[in-house]
């Protein structure tokens, strides 16, 4: 079997090639790395294809990730939009929701709404929250509604009728209507994404998933083409934000749910990771070129939501989507965050990055801006005599002169600004960190830190030590560990459904068994559809609950066993339990059912993590060397330099040290000690 994955992240576009010989049972594993290629990101994937050397026409399965639609919705670059909805919701995206960051500034302007108040239309009819029709629909005035559309130039509709989570007949209606009289047109009805309540989520999120379709339909078709030209017949999936990998007609028709693919991947490989070495609880850590992600698994549990807004950040409420997510937390933090100084005289570092092109400084590619690589370099924790694994020479020049730049506005020395640039990014991911751990009842001590991206292993100790972490891990191929993720993954779909119970009426059980089996049909005949047979369908349920009257609700697991009364006890206990860690009280109130989320997989022949061959080197034979490192707050020591390629299972070894891979360079403290698992990964581990 053969098979490759490609993630394409804001600056590298990531490999992993995976060949089993049918004769010997020998498998080979390779991983490249070459430069994402905006906007045409289909040559960076031939690019890195070429670069490892892989024959397109003897694959069978071929998995992608990609930052294209958080992209174009982050630089606007989708199509004109039209909306139409139910009379008297036409505002709905401008009044949003009264949640602005700064609260009482008077002067403060909500995000400007993605489709103009000129292109949002109204049709009549009316639906209840329960589905149940009290208007009929009203077309009258939708041959008026597309000519407008039609003369602004419209790219693609996004339809979003009131209650259609409950009862999308409306929605279905008005859609046949649409393709009678303009075929061709894009378009996208909120039924087809979502189907939980909340209208202004809803209507935001089939907006932006109409806005993105398009430009990331043409873009899957390219890269649909541009493999089929050099040969590929085997299947493409493309990794979705909920941990998965879907199929591409599927993705096509809504493209949405690929908003945050590399992230997802990266976070699954971590828990896949966590289950394989015996450490189900992981604080997943994903630090790239141009941001840093983080997650929380818990007893290898990947967490799920719909609660996911773009944009988010002190001076904007951001623009919800309300598609299935891993819960993250990302940041504008990685190798290429640029470090500038304000007019206070304030260090900062990021949310800008130098990207691809030109890069850091030391890339040698026009870069002025001092960045955390740049940093790194000069504090001798990257080797700049092996720069991007020996690929890149290292523009020491340009990379000195960046820094005293920086260090002129601070009026510090230049080693002092390398240091501080390194402190700041640090202690903006352990916020990040704080984020998905303390901040929601968790102790990071209780959990192990796994790092991994470019820059992953760089900072991973550091941050172990402030969080009070004992146990990190760095995965052996780090630097392309989003990739891997892709290759572990289930094709899998997420189903988010509101319907309220209520349990203190008639027969609760019964209305969530009815509930329960009509998804579950859903599913089945979904994955039937495409030749998936529904023994080969796993399905995990999920039930939101919340307090009696209260806004949010807090998910709870639902057993694979019969939904009866002994069941349904032990989900309102277990509610409370989940309510209490999270917000630290219970009450002695009425619990409600607001709807269900069915995770239904199938597995699509996802790979394991592969014992790495001993082969009898010794230690000594992996030293490279010695240099003096600068650990910025840890103190300057001489550190023993090892190659990563050449360390094997069993092998240890104490801190200072540092680790260097082509991809990434892994920094131990001093006082830390360093193992290698019969996997290949780097274990290290931080007295406290």
């Amino acid at each position: 079997m053969t098979r490759v994955a490609t993630d394409v992240g804001g600056t590298f576009t990531d490999l992993v090639y995976f060949e089993t010989d049918p004769a010997t049972g020998r498998q080979t594993i390779r991983t490249a790395k070459s430069d994402t290629t905006p906007p045409d990101f289909e040559r960076g994937i031939l690019d890195v294809l070429d670069k490892a050397g892989i024959a397109l026409p003897t694959l069978k399965f071929f998995a992608h990730g990609t930052t294209l639609v958080i992209n174009a919705l982050t630089e606007r670059k989708g199509v004109v939009t039209g909306l139409i909805t139910t009379a008297g919701f036409r505002d709905v995206l401008e009044i949003g929701r009264g949640n602005r960051p700064a609260f009482f500034d008077v002067h403060y302007k909500k995000p400007e709404a993605f489709v103009p108040r000129a292109l949002r239309r109204e049709v009549g009819g009316r639906m209840t929250y329960r589905g149940e029709e009290t208007a009929t629909l009203d077309l009258a005035g939708l041959d008026t509604i597309l000519a407008d559309f039609r003369a602004a130039g419209v790219g693609a509709i996004a339809v979003c009728l009131l209650h259609a989570y409950a009862n999308p007949a409306h929605e279905r209606a008005l859609l046949a209507a649409i393709r009678e009289r303009w075929a061709k047109v894009p378009l996208v009805a909120s039924h087809q994404i979502t189907r939980e309540w909340r209208e202004y989520e809803r209507t935001n999120t089939t907006v932006l998933s109409a806005y993105v379709q398009p430009i990331a339909e043409r873009y899957l078709d390219r890269l649909e083409h541009s493999l089929g030209a050099r040969g590929f017949g085997g299947q493409i999936y493309i990794m979705q934000s909920n941990c998965g990998v879907d199929s591409l007609a599927a993705t096509k028709t809504i493209p949405i749910t690929m908003v945050e693919s590399g992230p997802a991947s990266g976070v699954w490989a971590a828990a896949e990771l966590g289950r394989a070495i015996g450490m189900p609880n992981v604080l997943a850590l994903d630090i790239g070129g141009t941001t840093a992600k983080c997650a929380l698994i818990e007893g290898g549990h990947v967490q799920i939501k719909t609660d996911y807004w773009i944009e988010r950040s002190r001076t904007s409420a951001g623009y919800p989507i309300m598609v299935p997510v891993v819960d993250l937390v990302e940041i504008g933090n990685g190798g290429g965050s640029i470090a500038w100084v304000d007019d206070f005289g304030k260090l900062h570092v990021g949310p800008q990055s130098a990207g691809a092109m030109p890069g850091p400084a030391a890339y040698g590619r026009g870069g002025t801006r001092a960045t955390t690589t740049d940093a790194n370099l000069a504090l001798g924790r990257i080797n700049r005599d092996y720069f991007c694994g020996g690929e890149v020479v290292a523009d020491m020049a340009a990379a000195d002169a960046a820094m005293a730049e920086v260090a002129g506005q601070l009026g510090v020395a230049p080693i002092e600004a390398a240091r501080g640039i390194v402190r700041i990014a640090n202690n903006n991911m352990i916020n990040a960190l704080k984020m998905v751990s303390i901040n929601r009842g968790h102790d990071p001590r209780d959990f192990t830190l796994v790092a991994f991206g470019g820059g992953g292993g760089m900072h991973a100790a550091a941050l172990a030590m402030e969080l009070g972490v004992r146990h990190v891990v760095i995965p052996r191929g780090a630097a392309v560990f989003s990739a891997w993720g892709m290759m572990m993954s289930d094709l899998r779909r997420d189903y988010f459904v509101t319907r309220l119970i209520e349990l203190d009426v008639a027969d609760p059980v019964a209305a969530l068994a009815a509930l329960v089996d009509e998804i579950g049909g859903q599913a089945t005949a979904q994955f039937a559809a495409e030749a998936i047979a529904p023994e080969r369908v796993a399905m995990q349920r999920l039930v939101k609950c919340r307090y009696q009257n209260q806004e949010h609700t807090v998910e709870v697991p639902l057993g694979a066993g019969a939904i009866d009364a002994a069941a349904l006890a032990a989900l309102v206990a277990d509610f409370h339990t989940a309510y209490e860690r999270e917000y630290t009280y219970r009450l002695a109130a009425p619990v409600e059912i607001v709807g269900l989320h069915l995770v239904a997989q199938a597995e699509i022949g996802k790979l394991d993590f592969l014992p790495l061959e001993v082969t009898g080197a010794t230690l000594s034979a992996a030293r490279k060397g010695r240099r003096t490192v600068d650990y910025a707050q840890d103190g300057v020591h001489d550190a023993d330099i090892y190659d990563a390629a050449l360390l094997e299972p069993g092998m240890a070894f104490d801190g200072p040290a540092i680790i260097e891979d082509s991809g990434t360079t892994i920094v131990v403290h001093a006082g830390q000690h360093v193992h290698i698992d019969r996997f290949g990964n780097t274990h290290i581990e931080v007295p406290q």
